[in-house]
Order: C-alpha cells, then structure tokens, then sequence
C-alpha cells in the first residue's frame, strides 16, 4: 500500500505540466492510508458532531467503517447521500443555503480534494487566494496594497449566485482536460447530483456545488480558474507603455535644478553658496509637490487582478473608458464562457478616490502631497497614490448591533451610539461572561489588523463592547455600572478572579491596545507554490489499530467515540475524566463501553 505522501506529491510533480494527463486516479480512493489521513484532518472539527440526512455523525467511527467505504468504492455500488440543507444569515439580511453531507460522504469527499489539490494547486494563478493552502483574506488584501498603488478606478467583481449556477457538465468539461479517468469522473459527478433534503423533501441538483461540501472550494476554484487565466492573458494585451511620459513642469524643476547645481560647484564666496543652498532647497521642496509624470498620459496602462472565491477586485490605471470596457469583457467572458452572470447590484466602476468594498474592507487610492526625505535625503511624495485599506464606521456598527450590544439613539437625523447589557448572557458565571466580551473583541480585531485606520475603529468598537459588559454584570447584580467597576476594577484593569485547583487566578478585560499589523503579503504569493505533502501515520488510526479499549482494558474492534467541546464535559464519569486528562475530544473503546456512554451505564 503507497504512502500518501508519496502518492500526492507523486500527483503534484506532474501537475506543474499542463500538457500531462491524469489516469488511474480512482484506484488511490482504494488506499487506506489516505482514508486514514483524510479522518485525522477532518476529526476535530465541531461540524462533524451535526448529523447529515442519515443521522450519523463521525461518533462511532471505526476501521471496519472505512473498509465498508473503500469495498462500495471498489465495485462503485457506492452513492453519496443528498445534503441536509440548513440556511445560515448573511451580512445583507438574507440567508445562505447550507448543505450538511453525511460524515461517509465527508470522509471520501475529503480524499477526492487532497488529490484534486495535489493536480491542480501548482497550475493556480498566484491572484486568487481563496480556498488555498497559505493563502486567506489578509494575502488578498495585502496583494491589493502592494500591486493596486496608483490605480485610478476599481472594477468590483461579485459573481450572482456563483455556488448555485456552477454548470455541471462545463465543470465536468473542464476536469476532463487534465483527467483522463472515467471512474473518478463519475464520482465528482455522483457528490454534484446528489441532491439535498430541505424539510424532509429530497431536491434534485441540476446545477451548483453544495456549500458546505468539502470539495466544493476546490472544484469552485478549478473553475474560476478559467477566469483568471482570462484576465491574465487580458493584462498581457491591456497593459501600455514602459513608464509614463514626464511632464513638462519636472522638466523645468530639472533644469533650474541643474542650473544651480553647476553655479553651487563654482562658486567660493560663502553668502554666495548659502544662497544657492537655499534657492535648491525651495526648488526640491516644489517638485515634490507635483507628480513628476504625466497621469493622464494616454500611452501608459496598467491593469492588476485580485480574487477571493467569487469576489474580485480590478485596479486600473487608465480612463474610466477602460474601466467601463474591462468591466464589460468580463461580463461577456463569464456569460459566454462560465455561464455565470455578474451582479449588477454589486459589480461597480469606482474612483479609487472613492471607496471599494473588498472583503469587508473599504479600499481607496490615497491621494497625498506629504512629503519625506529617502535613504539619500531626498524629497518624495511617498504616501501619495499608496494604496489604503479601511475599516468604515458602518461595519463597526453592523457588528455591534449583530452582537446585540448597541442601541441607537438621536433626533434630527443625528445618531448615538449607546451601549446595552445583553441579557442572555445574565445567567452565565463571571468568568464566562468576561471570556466571552474578549474572544469577540480579539476575533474582530484579529480580522481587521491590517486596516490602515485600524486604532481608532476599534477603539470606538471596544468602548461599546466595554460598558455594554459593565451593563450586563449590573444587570446581573441588580446594580449600577459606578458600583461594578469599583467592586472588579483592580490596578486600573477590569478582573475577574476564579478559583483552579492551582489556587485563585485572574483574568482581565482585553487591554493590549489595536497596534496596526502589517500585512503578511510576502514576495512567494508571485511565484507558483511548490507544495510539499507530508502524512504520518496518525495517533487516531494507531489507538484504534491497538486493539485495546482505553476505558476496560478488554482486547476487541475499537470505535472512537467523539464530542464536539472537550469544555462540555463535566469530568463526573470515569470516561469523562479521562478525555479531559488527556485534553482530547476522542477516546477509542470498545463496542460495549460505547453504548454504556451512551446510555449512562457506563461506571
């Protein structure tokens, strides 16, 4: 039997060749291993404890289970069971519809990915960073503030609908192009068709990826491939001009600037040469204050892509023409070639002077004249045309009222921001109540640290946060916001103390300040990633292959049973006590002590 490790980097030595075409992929669906690194990767998540349409979750998982999977594969009698669809909200209000598969159908959707990644991550374009290994939100926005400096208009992109209008057989198409194995064809084709169950109503799917499949971001991103090799063959035809024509009035600064240059070198007297010194400076300090080229010149492009799964962003030096035109092509592109349809609410020609929306943030081109010396001591207007990424009020008061900690007030079309207590969480004990305020506080500021205005915001964001929990602790006393700071408020610092086996601890309220990070955008995101996959065997596979129940020491075929918060966990039963020694949310028994836990016989 192969090592998975060997088997995927295997797959992605040859998926740096596009020309090369893959066969016999079905076959490595038969390798328990990577069953088994599948099921290590996929364990700890808290989704695995929903149930999917069969009611069966990951609890109860065992080794002859996998086996069971990889025989139905081997003589393809195997059928993935349709979703069970939830809806989740959006920021706009309305709903997401959400597919929960069975944890079967996870389990082999999970290999199918590792390989689809091992063929297809090497022949990404380095512009999308959605639903890739090292990539995220913060690569997307820190490309943007490298590569977009100096765009004159933004094209924002948003796919209408993209997951659900994904076609099928285009899609099929496309895999095809790389893949030459008709068995494994089929079986993308089987999770594709699978349908969902909504209110115990099975529904066909004649078109989309479900979201919340496991293989869904990677099919989703092999499809919009097609998209980004698109607009880079676009840039290569869009982009003009080496540099941009100088203006006439630099000229002029060069020349005077020249002119008192040659006078500085012969002249001795010494009033003379402070002078001069003087006239040089006063020339540096007006031509710095002017763009030393042309902007409007007309033979001079660019054109710069970002994308995160259906949201693009396109920065353009050029006219608005070019922007309208580009917007345009794209449009044509995805209808005729994806069919897929631009949101026309959503996909808008911007001034960078004017704020885009991106992922949250709100991107604008800054426009500056400040100026300060280089390493050579010269003058330059380096914060001008720099790219700014913001976090707008409007966000910051979306959250607050998300989070029910906000009431707004005011007459005459003014707006107070007044913070309340939130009842709900009244009946929970202090230390939760304090935890709960700073994991939120840290979750937002984590997301929007790279924000240029990053401080401020988040201050304002805090301050609510802050006495909306004196309101909740007053509210939970029966007292008043002046009477709980006193009774919590130590060394300046809002604690909370609780009581551990090592003696009384405490816990402060977050106090460690909004200072901006830089974005982590490092050089590598240009070149092609050169993954490297590495897969041991894993501790799950080795309890449950040892044979021995962890709880009565009998020798039997092992399950792991699982739970979805190790915190949930009270430590009164023996079985209790030891996951919580062993800080895991597993424990491998045998089939009688499973059903013991679940029944509550267990002694």
């Amino acid at each position: 039997m192969r090592n998975p490790e060997r088997v995927l980097n295997s797959l992605s030595e040859h998926s740096k060749d596009s020309s090369y075409k893959f066969e016999r992929l079905y076959r490595i669906l038969f390798n328990e291993e990577m069953f088994y690194v599948a099921y290590q990767r996929i364990y700890a998540k808290e989704g695995n404890m929903t149930p999917g349409s069969d009611g069966q979750i990951i609890d109860n998982m065992s080794l002859s289970r996998i086996e069971n999977l990889i025989s139905a594969l081997k003589d393809e009698s195997y059928q993935p069971q349709p979703s069970r669809r939830v809806y989740i909200p959006k920021k706009n209000g309305k709903k997401r519809p959400l597919g929960v598969p069975t944890f079967n159908d996870k389990l082999i959707q999970e290999v199918v990915r590792m390989i689809l990644e091992a063929i297809y991550e090497g022949s990404f374009e380095y512009t999308s960073h959605g639903f890739r290994p090292n990539r995220s939100c913060h690569t997307a926005l820190a490309h943007i503030q490298k590569e977009f400096n100096g765009a004159k208009w933004f094209v924002e992109g948003d796919i209408k609908g993209f997951f659900d209008n994904i076609d099928h057989e285009l899609l099929i198409r496309i895999l095809k192009e790389r893949i030459s194995d008709e068995r494994f064809i089929r079986l993308i084709r089987k999770f594709m068709k699978a349908g969902y169950v909504e209110e115990w109503q099975f529904h066909n799917t004649y078109s989309g990826t479900p979201q919340g499949g496991i293989i869904s971001p990677i099919l989703a991103n092999i499809y919009l491939d097609k998209l980004d090799k698109y607009i880079n063959e676009y840039i290569a035809s869009f982009d003009k001009g080496k540099k941009r024509q100088m203006k006439r009035e630099t000229k002029d600064f060069e020349n005077a600037r020249n002119r008192i240059v040659r006078r500085l070198k012969s002249a001795k007297d010494e009033n003379q040469r402070t002078q001069l010194i003087l006239e040089l400076k006063k020339i540096e300090q007006e031509r710095a204050k002017i763009p030393s080229c042309d902007e409007m010149d007309a033979n001079y492009r660019r054109m710069k892509y970002a994308r995160y799964a259906d949201d693009f962003l396109v920065g353009i030096i050029g006219s608005k023409k070019d922007a309208q035109r580009i917007k345009a092509d794209i449009k044509n592109f995805l209808a005729e070639k994806l069919h897929l349809e631009l949101s026309d609410e959503k996909t808008l020609v911007t001034h960078t002077e004017k704020a885009a929306k991106f992922l949250g943030y709100e991107v604008t081109v800054r426009k500056s004249n400040a100026q300060r010396r280089d390493k050579r001591g010269r003058l330059r207007r380096t914060y001008g045309k720099r790219v700014c990424l913001n976090v707008s009020a409007d966000v910051v008061k979306k959250k607050l009222l998300d989070l029910k900690v906000l009431k707004l007030e005011g007459k005459d079309g003014s707006e107070i921001w007044k913070p309340i207590c939130r009842s709900h969480l009244i009946f929970n004990d202090d230390l939760e109540i304090l935890d709960s305020y700073n994991a939120e506080i840290r979750g937002f500021y984590n997301y929007y640290s790279i924000a240029n205005n990053c401080a401020h915001a988040l201050n304002n964001f805090k301050y609510i946060m802050e006495y909306s929990m004196y309101k909740t602790y007053a509210g939970k006393y029966k007292s008043c916001t002046r009477k709980i700071n006193k009774k919590y408020r130590k060394d300046g610092l809002f604690v909370v103390k609780y009581e551990t086996k090592a003696g009384v601890k405490e816990r402060h309220f977050y106090n460690d300040g909004f200072k901006r990070k830089k974005p982590s955008y490092n050089s590598n995101c240009d070149t092609m990633p050169k993954t490297i996959y590495t897969a041991g065997r894993t501790s799950l596979i080795e309890r449950l292959k040892a044979k021995v129940c962890e709880l009565c020491g009998l020798t039997d075929d092992l399950v792991m049973h699982h739970v979805r918060k190790l915190k949930s966990l009270k430590g009164k039963e023996n079985w209790e006590r030891h996951m919580i020694a062993r800080k895991r949310k597993t424990i491998a028994v045998c089939r009688s002590c499973h059903k013991k836990i679940h029944d509550g016989k267990i002694d």
